[in-house]
């Protein structure tokens, strides 16, 4: 009886071995779906604000001044009938009266901030509220607001979400 079940026990596993441990399926992958084609400009300008932080028990919740910069993307499919994204003179007018605002400014003292955090992530999207506004319609934008060296927060969305 014993050399029988050896038999058996070495013949389960002799099958088992020569079953494959995994099998390779090839599908016919669809192709990756295309980013849209676009073309983009960036503008950059530095600029410095103070704030503190709301419930906040460190440094950061004492006045304290940054040195912000910030990166406006603007992108859209086509060039306008005269070959250009966006008016280069218009757009800087744009980005110096919206940061115009905050230059030097005591953050927490805007209409903007009242009763609320003026957290990076919250002022990037204050920041692309205001910028945006002056866009034509097939215009999408994209901000990045650096506080430091090593610290961004941003915010995009298509040029159909704004208000």
């Amino acid at each position: 009886m014993g050399g029988s079940s050896e038999s058996c026990a070495a013949t389960v596993f002799r099958a088992a071995l020569a079953r494959p441990r995994y099998s390779v399926a090839f599908v016919a992958a669809a192709p990756l779906p295309y980013i849209v084609a676009m073309y983009r400009l960036c503008f950059q300008r530095a600029f410095s604000a103070r704030h503190f932080l709301l419930e906040s028990s460190g440094p950061e919740s004492m006045p304290h001044a940054h040195a912000y910069r910030i990166e406006w993307e603007l992108q859209a499919p086509e060039l306008d009938a005269h070959g250009y994204l966006v008016d280069l003179v218009e757009v800087e007018k744009s980005l110096g009266r919206t940061l115009a605002r905050y230059e030097g400014a005591f953050l927490n003292e805007l209409a903007e901030f009242k009763g609320s955090n003026p957290s990076l992530e919250r002022f990037v999207r204050i920041l692309w509220e205001r910028l945006s506004t002056d866009l034509s319609a097939r215009t999408s934008c994209a901000v990045r607001l650096w506080e430091n060296d090593s610290a961004w927060a941003g915010y995009e969305a298509p040029a159909h979400a704004r208000g």
